[in-house]
C-alpha cells in the first residue's frame, strides 16, 4: 500500500487520463513510506490535516489547506517512526510548498 502525490495547476479531474492537463509534478518515491507515516500518525490519533489524508482513497487540499498541513510537517518528522518515513514527508513538504505558493493549484493524494 502507498500514496502517490501529485501537484496539479487546477482541481484534478476524477479520471487519471483527463487529470494529466492539469498536472504539474509527482511525488511517488516514497509511496509506501509515506502511507506508514500517515497510517501511524493518524492511529496515534495526532490531530491535523496530515494525519487525516485516506489512505484508501483519494483526498484532495487546495493552496489554503496545503498551507496549513505544511506547518504540520516538522512536528510529524519528529514522531517517524524511521528514515525514510521523514524522507517521505521532506518530498511531501517540497510539493506542499509549491503548492502553497501557487494559487489555485491542488494536491491529489492518491491512496491505494
Amino acid at each position: 500500500m502507498g500514496i502517490d502525490v501529485e501537484l496539479h495547476s487546477a482541481r484534478p479531474a476524477r479520471n487519471w487520463k483527463k487529470a494529466r492537463r492539469t498536472f504539474l509534478r509527482g511525488c511517488y518515491r516514497h509511496a509506501e513510506a509515506l502511507a506508514d507515516a500517515l497510517g501511524s500518525l493518524h492511529h496515534l490519533g495526532v490531530p491535523g490535516r496530515l494525519p487525516a489524508v485516506d489512505l484508501y482513497g483519494d483526498t484532495v487540499m487546495n493552496e489554503q489547506e496545503a498551507s496549513a498541513a505544511l506547518i504540520e510537517v516538522p512536528r510529524l518528522k519528529q514522531q517517524c517512526a524511521d528514515e525514510r518515513q521523514r524522507a517521505a514527508l521532506d518530498d511531501l513538504s517540497a510539493v506542499l510548498e509549491q503548492c502553497a505558493a501557487t494559487p489555485g493549484s491542488y494536491v491529489w493524494f492518491a491512496g491505494d
